[in-house]
């Protein structure tokens, strides 16, 4: 109970001690309560200057690295800014930006899915074959995209019922994709796609690539989801402590089983995508992408522990990379070179994060 401050003093009457039931004697004198001090003004604190980190949160670094890369490769190349140069960016990292979002909800539960760059490369030449067979569009369109979707619940199912590790589950699905798509198109290219097909990946809207867009829509449904819904606490909840997260009601198994299965959705989408971009289902397209995908988490600032991430992280990371491979492109530099800078950027992008953790365990 907060104490009571008097501003004026105020006649107040002494009873000294006398017998019971005797009233009050001669010699109660009234006296004026003397006013109780008024306590000291408190310091006022230090105010503490914001910071890119207090808006952007853990995306603060990637959004340094991705304004420097643009400024040098601006002063560095005419062409970089260029409307032509700038549509084929979007392109080549709308696909990847897509399946990092993908892994990135599986990394939020301290998991991991190896089989993206597989399954992309499934349900590519599987609805390239689709359509070579005479099926229309949407209904190929949806059952390579369903493709990928099936193949994520089994990975989860791996993982809660088969109680699989991560790791294994989603390498040994990396094998089995891989291995389904090379004998149903005897390791050849499916090509005669209808020209409406292409237009989905290689048009535009109002001068907008319509990859673009698409990436753009998936990554704000996902920042959606994992910011404002019960879904996406779920996710950040089976991250950090999946028996705590048990204990307080959660569905560990269903929420684990749903992002491998959006994993796999999303993987089949970028691969519905890349086959309408290149025109043709590639049985080997897709080699390679799951360790693209998982440094964009990284680089964006997901944790490799879980919990910590968002999807606009993840698609600044996956933008990161495609400006240094574009920039590459233009200035000539070795391939070779760029692997090894992306190398350096996981590398230091996970030490800033053991750092923190570390320095906010100690401060705890």
């Amino acid at each position: 109970m907060p104490k009571l401050i008097w501003r004026e003093p105020i006649t107040t009457t002494t009873i000294t001690s006398r017998a019971a039931g005797e009233g009050p004697g001669p010699d109660a004198v009234p006296r004026a309560r003397e006013p109780e001090p008024e306590p000291k003004a408190r310091a006022e604190a230090p105010r503490r200057v914001v910071t890119l980190g207090d808006i952007a949160g853990r995306e603060s670094g990637g959004l340094v690295v991705l304004l420097v890369a643009v400024g040098a490769l601006t002063l560095a190349s005419d062409e970089f800014l260029t409307g032509n140069n700038l549509a084929n960016l979007a392109r080549q990292v709308a696909i990847f930006g897509i399946i990092a979002v993908g892994q990135l909800v599986v990394i939020l539960t301290a998991g991991i899915d190896l089989s993206v760059g597989s399954v992309l490369g499934l349900a590519g030449a599987s609805t390239a074959q689709f359509l070579v067979a005479g099926m229309p569009i949407w209904p190929a369109l949806l059952l390579g995209v369903g493709i990928g979707t099936v193949l994520g619940i089994v990975n989860g199912l791996l993982v809660t019922q088969a109680k699989l590790p991560p790791f294994i589950a989603t390498l040994g699905m990396l094998g089995i994709a891989r291995g389904i798509v090379l004998v149903t198109t005897d390791a050849q290219t499916v090509q005669g796609l209808p020209t409406a097909f292409q237009d989905i990946a290689n048009g535009t809207i109002l001068g907008i690539p319509n990859l673009l867009l698409i990436a753009a829509l998936v990554t704000g449904a996902m920042w959606f989801v994992l910011a404002r819904t019960v879904f996406g606490r779920y996710i950040y909840a089976v991250g950090s402590n999946p028996e705590s997260a048990r204990l307080a009601g959660v569905p560990v198994r269903l929420v684990t089983i749903s992002v491998y299965a959006i994993s796999g959705l999303l993987a089949g989408l970028g691969g519905v995508l890349l086959a309408s971009r290149l025109g043709a289902g590639i049985p080997t397209a897709g080699t390679g992408f799951e360790l693209n995908a998982i440094a964009a988490c990284v680089i964006g600032g997901a944790s490799l522990f879980g919990a910590k991430g968002s999807a606009l992280g993840a698609a600044t990371g996956a933008l990161i990379m495609g400006v240094l491979n574009n920039g590459g492109n233009l200035l000539a530099i070795n391939a070779f070179y760029l692997q090894i800078a992306i190398g350096v950027l996981i590398l230091v992008a996970v030490g800033f994060d053991q750092l923190n953790t570390r320095r906010a365990a100690t401060n705890a």
